[in-house]
Order: C-alpha cells, then sequence, then structure tokens
C-alpha cells in the first residue's frame, strides 16, 4: 500500500473515532445531566413539602371523618351572630373555610356561589367563614368582606372568626377547606370542592357535589376525604 493510501487510511479511522468518542461522550453528559436534574427534582421536592405544613400546632386536633361538630356562633356580613342551629330546614350543612385574598378561594368563589344556588333548596346550604387574620392580610378584614359579599352578591352566610377558634376547632388549614356535616354535625366529607382549582370547565371529579347528592340518596360517602388546595390560613401572631 502506498504512503498516500495509508495516511488516508488511517485518517479516516480516527476521524471514525473521533466521531465514536465524541457521540459516546455526549450520551455520557446527558446521561449524567439527567440524573443530576432527577435528583434536583427530588430534593426540591423534598424541600418543598415541609412548606406546606402549617404553622397551626392545632390543626392536627381537628375533625375527622364520623366526628360530630360542635355548633358556633360567628358575626355575619349583615352583621347578626350565625350558628348552625339557626338553620331549621337544613338537612346539613356545608362549611367552607375562605377568604378574599387569596388565589384559590377567588378561583373557587363562583363555584360556591353555584354550589349554594344549587343545593340549599335541597337543605345544604352554604356556610362560609373566614379565619384569617387580617392584621397579617388586610384584605381579609371584616370591612372588605363586606365589600366582598356585596360586590358577588352573596346569598349564603359569610362570617368572620375573629378568635380563629372555629377554625382551629374544625382543624382547617387552607383556604378554601371544606367540611360537609349532616343534620347531627356529624362530618361527613373533608377536602377540595373539586380536581382542578385552576379550570372549573376541567374538573372530572366534584368531590363536594357528588358527597352532597350520596348523602341525598341516604347512600354513604364514597370520596370523604380528600387534599385541601389553597393558601394557608394567615394565624394570629
Amino acid at each position: 500500500m502506498s504512503e498516500t493510501k495509508k495516511s488516508g487510511s488511517n485518517i479516516a479511522f480516527i476521524g471514525l473515532f473521533v466521531t465514536i468518542a465524541m457521540s459516546l461522550f455526549t450520551v455520557f453528559i446527558a446521561t449524567s445531566q439527567k440524573r443530576k436534574n432527577d435528583k434536583e427534582a427530588k430534593t426540591e421536592k423534598a424541600s418543598v413539602a415541609p412548606a406546606s405544613i402549617d404553622k397551626n400546632p392545632e390543626a392536627v386536633l381537628g375533625y375527622q371523618v364520623g366526628d360530630q361538630a360542635d355548633d358556633f356562633s360567628l358575626k355575619s356580613t349583615e352583621g347578626k351572630q350565625v350558628a348552625l342551629k339557626d338553620y331549621k330546614d337544613a338537612k346539613g350543612y356545608l362549611v367552607i373555610f375562605t377568604c378574599n385574598h387569596c388565589p384559590y378561594a377567588k378561583m373557587y368563589e363562583d363555584r360556591i356561589i353555584e354550589l349554594h344556588k344549587t343545593f340549599e333548596a335541597q337543605g345544604y346550604p352554604v356556610v362560609a367563614i373566614n379565619p384569617n387574620d387580617p392584621t397579617i392580610q388586610p384584605d381579609d378584614s371584616f370591612d372588605k368582606m363586606q365589600e366582598r359579599a356585596k360586590e358577588k352578591s352573596f346569598k349564603f352566610a359569610y362570617l368572620f372568626d375573629e378568635t380563629q377558634e372555629t377554625a382551629r376547632k374544625f382543624g382547617a388549614t387552607k383556604t378554601p377547606h371544606v367540611f360537609l356535616l349532616d343534620k347531627e354535625r356529624k362530618v361527613r366529607y373533608i377536602g377540595a370542592i373539586d380536581d382542578n382549582a385552576q379550570d372549573a370547565s376541567q374538573a372530572s371529579k366534584f368531590y363536594v357535589a357528588d358527597a352532597i347528592k350520596e348523602l341525598l340518596k341516604g347512600a354513604t360517602v364514597s370520596v370523604n376525604n380528600t387534599k385541601a388546595v389553597g393558601c394557608s390560613i394567615k394565624w394570629k401572631q
């Protein structure tokens, strides 16, 4: 073989070797990056989890499904005290801890209005309670509650839990956070309204509506506990 051909073969071989080496290096880098990303994702998930635990030392002592809730008497945006015993014809109560400022509460606001519109006549009125400390979140003050109730034409009672005693008793941690009670104030469902906070039209599981329908039929609530999705309650310091 001539020197020229031999040199050409060597160059081709070297080129092939370099190409293969670069390909292997690229795969190695991609695999290493994926492992790094996966590790960071796990670390991020682990770091986020504790942040979702609410700074309410009594939250874990709240009601569970099957417990009987105590009645309460709280000031409504109409200026009068409201208690569950005031609902003489009720078959149950849809107690929802919510507020003015929280983006999740706002996203669910029209759905809460619709729940009351649909089920109040069937014996399950909405009783909305704002548990937030207005010194921490001024938009959740009683005056702002009155403005919001008027602006949205609330047909349900919107109550102010000024001492936060009721929220602590229930074990509420989020806004919104739902507690569905029967006529004897026995807790039948706790959690979220549905499975899509961001877009009501995309919700596929209607936890609260389905639970009430089952109770109206005299049936046991099949899904009685879900994770409440919302803003942390603003507890007094």
